[in-house]
């Protein structure tokens, strides 16, 4: 693979992001959070929208790196720890579907497949360029 099909890969990396983004954003009322959130104690209701903020802002800073530089995650060792380091984030993410989400559901079942997607898609660029 070439540099420019890596950084094609790359680019390809930050519109996955952004979607993971879009979808976390949807949480409120894909989740009906406003009603269901507050079956929790005060803490645990703010502890999951923090998270789910902080994954969002996670997930478009990594989009905004895969758009900015995507040459420099391509070329540079730097840019190797970055891929991997990502997708190792989508590895442990679809191990955990296993662990909390034990449910026998096509919704469940295509988030896991999305999420090593996710995973693989991180790796090409360094397997291929290796």
């Amino acid at each position: 693979m070439n540099s420019n099909q890596a950084q094609n890969i790359i680019l390809v990396c930050g519109v996955y992001n952004i979607l993971l983004a879009l979808f976390h954003l949807g949480f409120w009322k894909m989740f009906r959070w406003n009603s269901e959130l507050k079956k929790l104690s005060f803490a645990n209701r703010g502890i999951m929208q923090i998270l789910n903020i902080q994954i969002i802002l996670y997930f478009l800073i990594t989009a905004v790196f895969c758009f900015t530089f995507p040459y420099e995650i391509a070329t540079t060792k730097f840019g190797n720890y970055f891929l991997i380091s990502n997708s190792i984030f989508w590895f442990v993410r679809t191990i955990q579907q296993f662990i909390f989400l034990k449910v026998n559901h096509f919704k469940i079942h295509l988030l896991t497949i999305i999420f090593f997607l996710g995973s693989v898609l991180f790796l090409i660029p360094v397997i291929l360029k290796n």
